[in-house]
């Protein structure tokens, strides 16, 4: 694609007209973005008109424009946060500096490690959920899928931006490479293992939302905090659009649990574990629901990386990467001489021993993302508690089903007992999904595209979106 007005075509506030050597970079990486997003972008919906909100500026007016679109039309932008006049690095051996606003070379591969780890997050998020429109329940919910797809390409702009601005060759690199790699793919698979993942099904869709864009929320709050400014303008944009990939998962799942609840009172079942009864119904039963937390959940945690980090450390120290909400924290937010609780797997038993802050800095965010979504499991047993069901979902032990960290080589049952490798197999299926699960699942995955008509495995949505109705043509199909 060549002689294209890239200062019309990207809403930006970066002056991407006055910037010639990023106008050209983007000039070769724009026609790649395009055929990734077209060869694995929602399969089967590029013609559609979808009616999306679009961010075409900063200001509250212009963060959420409202209108339909065909996907491979829609306006990514690179935007960010409103600079704050005299910013201070808030935190690590640089705290009280001003932030920088260019890359400091003692920090460059550093620095270039977190953004490509970041960036490679989003359009895998896509690639997972690219087949999820043929199976959507209504057009409200396949309206909000390619809501979260758009917004996570666009961060993923933000990522590519980041790169192509202030690393040069190498950043031109990376950002290539972030739309060659592919979601599960033997040869080129995405960074992180959650982002491998299959998301087959909408149950799971709504349980990824909820859990894995929770640490990406997580994640882009601890960067919102960095010393390098540009990174923390554009992560304190992106958490404005990352509340809504949050409210998709957790009202969605609030939603299955309300049909299945109201399907159960209506034939008089009123005990949850009667699992073949309630799937008779054409409804989630309850423990499957269960199986499905504690998956996500543990994967999940594996987003933190290590408890004990000194990658972390260093990034702390070196004020590129801070804790979630820094600010509002009470301490010296250099953490030389401070210590952290952290659980850890000693010697066949579970202990918290309080270890030097700086190297745990991964677990306190861990912990900071327990305690927030453990408030998301408890606004879901309100709705079972409502319907008079006496069923109670529970997040798992912290090292239950984990594959990094300090639990990876260990056998931890739900409620925390350290289990022989024996006897957590034989009890595997009862934790975590099946295969039986997973076919009952697909074969609820019936395509719902009547207007205001809802599959019958999940309860209607409450309210509209962008000023619409909820019932309205949300999605206009391609005939």
């Amino acid at each position: 694609m060549t002689n294209v007005d890239y200062s019309a075509l990207i809403p930006n506030n970066v002056d991407l007209a006055g910037d010639r050597s990023l106008t050209r970079a983007l000039e070769r990486w724009h026609p790649q973005f395009i055929d990734w997003w077209l060869q694995m972008g929602p399969s089967g919906f590029q013609e559609a008109e979808v009616y999306l909100r679009t961010a075409v500026s900063v200001e509250p007016g212009g963060w959420a424009k409202f209108g339909f679109v065909k996907m491979p039309e829609y306006r990514w932008g690179i935007l960010l946060a409103p600079a704050e006049p005299e910013r201070k690095i808030p935190f690590g051996d640089h705290k009280g500096e001003p932030a920088w606003q260019e890359v400091p070379g003692e920090y460059r591969s550093l620095l270039r490690r977190l953004l490509v780890i970041q960036g490679d997050t989003e359009p895998a998020s896509v690639e997972q959920q690219r087949s999820l429109g043929q199976t959507a329940p209504s057009l409200y919910d396949m309206r909000n899928l390619f809501q979260v797809n758009v917004e996570e390409a666009r961060h993923l702009w933000a990522m590519a931006y980041l790169l192509h601005k202030y690393f040069g060759r190498d950043g031109r690199d990376e950002a290539e490479a972030l739309l060659q790699r592919r979601s599960g793919d033997a040869d080129r698979p995405r960074i992180l293992g959650a982002f491998n993942e299959q998301t087959p099904d909408w149950l799971s869709f709504f349980m990824f939302t909820s859990f894995t864009d929770r640490d990406g929320n997580m994640q882009l709050g601890a960067l919102a905090q960095s010393g390098f400014d540009p990174l923390s303008r554009t992560c304190r944009f992106m958490l404005t659009e990352e509340g809504h990939h949050m409210f998709v998962g957790k009202s969605g799942v609030e939603r299955i649990l309300e049909r299945t609840c109201e399907a159960m009172i209506a034939a008089g079942i009123s005990d949850p574990s009667n699992g073949d009864a309630v799937r008779d119904l054409g409804v989630f039963d309850l423990p499957t629901i269960q199986k499905k937390v504690n998956f996500h959940y543990s994967v999940s945690l594996d987003l933190f990386g290590s408890e004990i980090s000194t990658n972390a450390a260093n990034a702390f120290t070196a004020g590129i990467k801070g804790r979630f909400k820094e600010r509002d924290i009470e301490d010296d937010h250099q953490l030389h001489a401070a210590t952290y609780p952290v659980t850890r797997l000693l010697d066949g038993a579970i202990e918290e021993v309080e270890m030097p802050a700086l190297n745990a800095l991964n677990a306190r965010l861990m912990d900071d993302y327990i305690a927030d979504i453990g408030a998301v499991v408890e606004a879901w047993n309100k709705v079972i508690t409502k319907n008079g069901i006496e069923f109670e979902l529970t997040l798992p032990h912290r090292g239950f089903n984990r594959r990094i960290g300090e639990f990876r080589d260990a056998h931890v049952a739900p409620d925390g007992r350290v289990l022989s490798e024996v006897t957590w197999s034989a009890q595997r299926n009862s934790w975590l999904p099946t295969t039986d699960d997973l076919d009952y699942t697909l074969s609820l995955m019936q395509s719902e595209v009547e207007v205001g008509s809802y599959a019958g495995w999940i309860a209607p949505a409450r309210g509209g979106i962008g000023g619409k109705p909820g019932v309205f043509e949300y999605v206009r199909l391609a005939s």
